[in-house]
């Protein structure tokens, strides 16, 4: 797990809920914790995205700054190897990556008037990545919920290389309407596979001004789409225990280890002096269906 106001990496165990922290480089001050506070968050690395790269020796972990400012172009690399249970981090790997962004932020049909990567995924060889459409618009030009497929291989050359020559294309760029709760349009946060066929994302609907600032938050929801998209998505409104709309914000999903029908998402609080919360969500519904 990534957050975008701390420079660490969590690996979180799913049943006990307890968390290994692997420290990433300091910012300003020696500073690893950015809020408004401090003011000191223009300078933190805004990691928002995680995709999992299976690899020959275990897993490649990669996670990808927002792009919603110039010091958050940067990928992190983090190989993990060894079985789930007896995993052993590397030292991650910060790379800035400006090439890529330029190119992400030319493709004005993904980036959109503000552009904000907040979920990344594997999928058959290619990095899916997810635009969150909660910037502010500029003139003509809106902030929008589309994604993006960079082959894997090529993406990998390129952060070994670093070079202008090196940056990979993009393809499949595809544009979403993700529907909205209380008026406040829905926003991409995270994906994950489902299945062969399907992934599962997490959208939050939240009222801010632009790609860089919290706004209020009236809810979250849990959608599907299929890996090919020729069909439209589907979504349900998260419930809290009692069976009321839950207003918090999802920022963070992951499919439970053990049991298909839950998952477990990550509750950004927007508040500095209050850490984040893991939540059970249960998947009851036609969730595996066409």
């Amino acid at each position: 797990m990534v957050q975008d106001d701390v420079n660490f990496v969590a690996l979180v165990d799913p049943t006990t809920g307890l968390a290994d922290a692997i420290t990433l480089p300091a910012g300003k001050d020696d500073l690893r914790q950015f809020d408004d506070g401090r003011g000191n968050k223009k300078y933190k690395f805004d990691f928002e995205a995680m995709a999992r790269v299976p690899t020959p020796g275990g897993t490649t972990l990669l996670a990808f700054g927002s792009g919603s400012k110039k010091r958050r172009e940067n990928v992190l690399v983090l190989q993990v190897s060894g079985p789930a249970s007896e995993s052993r981090a590397h030292v991650p790997q910060i790379v800035p990556l400006p090439e890529l962004y330029a190119t992400l932020r030319a493709a004005g049909e993904f980036s959109g008037s503000d552009m904000n990567i907040e979920g990344a995924v594997y999928v058959d060889g290619m990095i899916r990545l997810f635009g969150r459409g909660n910037g502010a618009s500029r003139g003509d030009v809106v902030p929008l919920d589309a994604t993006c497929d960079i082959g894997w291989s090529a993406l990998r050359a390129h952060i070994d290389r670093r070079d202008a020559a090196s940056v990979p294309s993009l393809s499949r760029i595809t544009q979403y309407d993700l529907g909205a709760i209380d008026g406040v349009r829905l926003g991409f946060t995270d994906a994950i596979p489902l299945s062969r066929t399907t992934l599962l994302y997490s959208a939050a609907a939240e009222a801010s001004e632009d790609a860089r600032n919290d706004g209020a938050v009236v809810g979250s929801a849990i959608g599907i789409m299929p890996h090919d998209r020729r069909r439209e998505g589907r979504w349900a409104g998260l419930l809290d225990e009692e069976g009321r709309p839950f207003g918090g914000k999802v920022e963070g999903l992951v499919r439970h280890r053990h049991d298909p029908s839950r998952a477990l998402v990550v509750i950004d609080v927007d508040d500095h002096t209050r850490p984040s919360e893991l939540c059970d969500v249960a998947l009851s519904g036609p969730w595996f269906g066409a």
